[in-house]
């Protein structure tokens, strides 16, 4: 590349000059010539600190990385035929996952001859539907896996 549109450290646009120009410029100011453009023609290229740059984009990028909300599937188990206390214990608690943006996985475990009333799990997770009504968004409805009836729940975005 015999030429290259230069932009020194104070963001001033120098124009077209010859490779080596601006390398000399670059070293007079002690910095380094970094080519940001290199798809036009002629390429564009910048005097400044790379390693500085460097670490200020790696700063950025951890600050970014802190920010980010991970969010996390809580789940709660119940039983067809889960007393009324437990249960709002247990919607308690749903509650509080959903209000730190978890996403909630509610179980519904049948043992034995409790297979045959699958109808009572569904009632419940339909109750549980209900209460927390238009605060959360349905992920998955309520199916069968296996011997448990599996629902999940999350937070609307806001």
């Amino acid at each position: 590349m015999p030429n290259v549109r230069l932009i020194d450290d104070e963001g001033n646009n120098f124009g077209v000059i010859s490779t080596s120009d601006a390398l000399d410029r670059a070293a007079d100011a002690g910095l380094d010539l970094v080519e940001v453009s290199p798809n036009v023609d002629p390429p564009v290229c910048k005097i400044m600190d790379f390693g500085k740059f460097k670490y200020e984009q790696q700063k950025k990028a951890n600050e970014a990385r802190k920010r980010q909300k991970i969010v996390e599937l809580k789940e709660i188990k119940m039983r067809p035929g889960i007393d009324d206390h437990d249960y709002q214990t247990k919607m308690r608690n749903a509650n509080k996952f959903l209000e730190n943006e978890d996403k909630v996985k509610f179980t519904i475990r049948f043992r034995g001859r409790e297979m045959a009333h699958q109808d009572l799990g569904r009632r419940v997770l339909e109750r549980v539907q209900e209460e927390l009504g238009d605060a959360v968004k349905l992920e998955a409805h309520p199916k069968m896996e296996g011997r448990q009836m599996v629902m999940i729940v999350a937070p609307k975005p806001t």
